[in-house]
Parts: C-alpha cells; structure tokens; sequence
C-alpha cells in the first residue's frame, strides 16, 4: 500500500511542504486502527467550492454569523496574545435593549445566528445576568435563529441559567497549564476552574464546543494535553481546535509560531483520545507554509472538519480515501458550523474524487519539474 508520504508528495502544493516522515508514518498505522462513529469523515468549508458542486448554491452574506459583544470592546483581563482587540470588530450590545435592537436588524439582512460573547471580568467571567431574558425572548420570536454563546468560566447556577435562556451552542476555551493562565491570562484561577466549568456545562442538556488554543503560551505547547484530558473525561458535543494568533501581543512578551509537527502531533493525540465525536480545526492558524503544514497533518490526523482549508487539502482527503464534504461558505458561516459542531448527518456536499483532482490542478500553473516534499528528520 501507498505511503502517506508518497501520496502526499502527488499533490502539487505541497511541494516543498517539510513533513515529518515518522509523524505521518504514525497518523497512518494509528488512523487505520482507529474506531468511532466520526471516523473518516471530513467537511470542508470554504468560499470557492461553488464551481465544482452545484450552479444552485448561493453565496453568504457576512452578515449570516455576525459577532455581538455585550462589553462592546471592554475586557478586564487584557490577556497578551489578544489584548482586548478581538473584541472591537464584534457589534457591540451593551444593554438588553440594545440586544434586542441588534439581533432584530441583523435577522432583517439575512443573519441565521450568532456567536454572542463580551470581555470578561478579572475573574474570568463573562456578566450575562442582565442578558438572560433578553436571550430568551430571542429564541422565542426566532426560533431557527441560531445563539451560540461563549461561556467563560462558570458555576451550576450559571449553566443552568444559560441552559433556561435557549442558546443552541455553549464555547469555553479549556486551558491545562497553570503558568499559561497566570501569566497569559492574567488570571488568578485554576485549571480545575476550567474544568469545573466544563463539568458544569455538560451536565446541563446544551451543546457544548470547547476550543483549545494550540501554542497559547507565548506559541509553545504547554498545557494543552492536560486540556485534552479534561475535555475527554467530559464528553462534550465536539471539539474545535485552533493555533495562537497573536497579532496584539505586547513587544515585551512576543509569541513565537507554533512548531506545525508538535501542532500535528497533538492533532494525532486528539483524535486518539476522542474517536467517536467531532474534531473540527478552526479558521484561527499561521498563514503560509505553517498553515499548509498544520492543514496536512490534521487531513491525515483524521479531523473531522476544516475552515477555510490550505491549497491541496482537500485533494490529499481525497487521495488518502476520506468521505470527503465540502460546504461552500463564508467566514460566519464556517463560525456556525464550528461552534455548532457539524449539525446535521448530510452536512456538506458529497463530491466526486476525480473531480476535485481535476479541478484542483487545472486551476494551477504548470510547473518545470515535480519537486519532493522535504521530509524532516527528528534530531
């Protein structure tokens, strides 16, 4: 049979690509073992799908996910890879009322859900109180409109409370290391808190989507398998990975790129430990080679689902044998599906493997010669 390697050297953007040759030789024997309803299916979402699929798809508005902070860009926390900054391209809804006025007009111009967030107080917490009723009269005059909710850290009282408002989805970043939430975030917790608050939210009957930032501590990879751990003892609705992108950290604590193998490897680990539910890499990665190496290793790591996928992606799916879906999107609606973890048993459009080949390399420029992906050799 076919080495990975090998058949990933038959896709021409990743020439030049370094991959690790033992990590993908491990992807292969550990995936091939692999059991669990969400094996081997893969969804990509990406905008420029619509010529291979079907002349009847529309595209998205970027109003279709639009993102609410009720802090407007306020954060207490001022975390260094974020600084607050996430926050200011978000509409801000400071009052109930405002909320109400906001989530009215953006349903006007064809919004089909939300992702309703807010900076967080110096204890992690994110204040909804006011927020609740509001919520629930949301869901009750829009029912199909979708409310996706990033929790924070949170106790019973307050899961039950977000459970009793009607949000479809609940998001809580899940962070392992002690150094990383003292010294990242600010943060006098613990990370039994984040796994106190995971607890919380799986024991109500919401989806709940944790998201573990892979290099979040200053781009190392610290306390990120301690947060697998923690997701997997809770079973949440799926998982959403992502890598650091520190575009607003300070001068005085930069963030170096996360190493794409340790990425890749983790991915591998992941998928091990969570084999029958949903594994998505979020839009949030490096761009350039970074992300094309990071984007192979989670097709061959068996992801589930990947945002705005690297040129070539979704020919290596097809070429290693994956059911492969694409759902051609916008950003806010690859954010739905992220935060609502691949809704629905036929998410995506089945596609021809011959196809998307075809497709794929008519659309590149003619190259001199085949060159080989470099293959990295562990010290």
């Amino acid at each position: 049979m076919t080495a990975w390697l090998d058949i990933a050297c038959a896709v021409e953007p990743l020439d030049d690509i370094a991959l690790d040759a033992e990590l993908v030789a491990a992807m292969r024997r550990r995936y091939r073992a692999l059991r669990g309803g969400h094996v081997g299916r893969i969804n990509f979402y990406t905008p420029t799908f619509k010529a291979y699929a079907t002349s009847e798809l529309t595209g998205c508005g970027k109003s279709a996910w639009p993102a609410v902070s009720i802090t407007g860009g306020d954060c207490q926390l001022q975390c260094d890879h974020c600084k607050a900054k996430i926050l200011e391209p978000m509409i801000p809804a400071r009052t109930p009322d405002e909320l109400w006025r906001v989530v009215n007009g953006e349903i006007e111009r064809g919004a089909r859900g939300m992702l309703l967030s807010g900076g967080s107080n110096l204890r992690d917490e994110i204040e909804y109180d006011a927020f609740y009723p509001t919520i629930h009269r949301i869901k009750r005059a829009f029912p199909a409109f979708k409310i996706a909710l990033h929790t924070a850290l949170v106790d019973r009282d307050i899961a039950l409370r977000m459970e009793d408002s009607g949000i479809d989805a609940a998001m809580m970043d899940v962070i392992g290391s002690q150094d990383t939430i003292s010294r990242v975030y600010h943060l006098r917790r613990n990370a039994a808190d984040f796994e106190r608050s995971l607890e919380c939210l799986t024991a109500t009957a919401l989806k709940v989507v944790p998201h573990i930032v892979i290099g979040l501590h200053y781009g190392k990879l610290l306390g990120e398998w301690n947060a697998l751990e923690i997701v997997r003892r809770h079973r949440p609705a799926a998982l959403v990975l992502v890598a650091v992108m520190p575009f607003y950290a300070p001068a005085g604590r930069p963030f170096a790129t996360p190493d794409p193998h340790q990425v890749g490897q983790f991915f591998l680990d992941a998928r091990a430990a969570l084999p029958d539910i949903p594994l998505l890499l979020g839009c949030a990665r490096p761009a350039g080679a970074a992300k094309t190496q990071i984007d192979a290793y989670a097709v061959m790591a068996g992801l589930n689902g990947i945002a705005h996928p690297a040129d070539g992606m979704v020919e290596l799916a097809a070429r290693l044998g994956r059911e492969v879906r694409v759902t051609p999107a916008c950003c806010s609606i690859a954010l739905g599906d992220e935060v609502l973890a691949l809704e629905g048993a036929q998410s995506g459009i089945s596609i021809d493997v011959q196809q998307v080949i075809a497709r794929e390399r008519s659309q590149r420029r003619p190259r001199a010669a085949l060159s080989r992906i470099p293959v990295v050799v562990r010290a």
